[in-house]
């Protein structure tokens, strides 16, 4: 009997308007987009500002700074690629420039605490980049 096929990686949508995002990532840099009128940043990637929905914004690049917000421990895996990370974490980190982003803490869940500093760190899953902190 032969061993059941190991699972993709699900991938993200790269293309439209997150395209930068992701492409800025393989680049190994975080951006982030910026209301030209209002000045509100804001992750994930829109055509419109979620403040004032002007759509004159612009891509900066952060800091790599940010603070983490909240986090949920994964102790089941819900796609059966993420089994073998088990146990993981889902946060949300504030970047110092004002967007929060949906990431993770590489780091052991009983060290986490709300308001850690944390480091920004890119990382690799199947030959995808993806934006991952660290504590600072």
């Amino acid at each position: 009997m032969s061993a059941a096929p190991e699972q993709a990686f699900p991938l993200p949508d790269t293309t439209g308007i997150g395209a930068h995002y992701w492409n800025a990532l393989r680049e190994g840099r975080l951006d982030y987009q910026c209301c030209s009128r209002c000045h509100s940043a804001w992750l994930p990637a829109r055509t419109e500002c979620p403040k004032c929905l002007a759509a004159e914004w612009t891509w900066k690049i952060a800091s790599g700074k940010a603070t983490l917000i909240s986090w949920v421990i994964y102790h089941h895996a819900y796609h059966p690629w993420f089994a073998k990370k088990l146990p993981y974490n889902v946060s949300v980190v504030q970047l110092a420039e004002g967007p929060r982003l949906i990431s993770n803490v590489v780091a052991a869940g009983t060290t986490l605490r709300i308001d850690m500093p944390l480091q920004l760190i890119i990382e690799r899953e199947a030959d995808v980049a993806l934006a991952r902190f660290k504590p600072a």
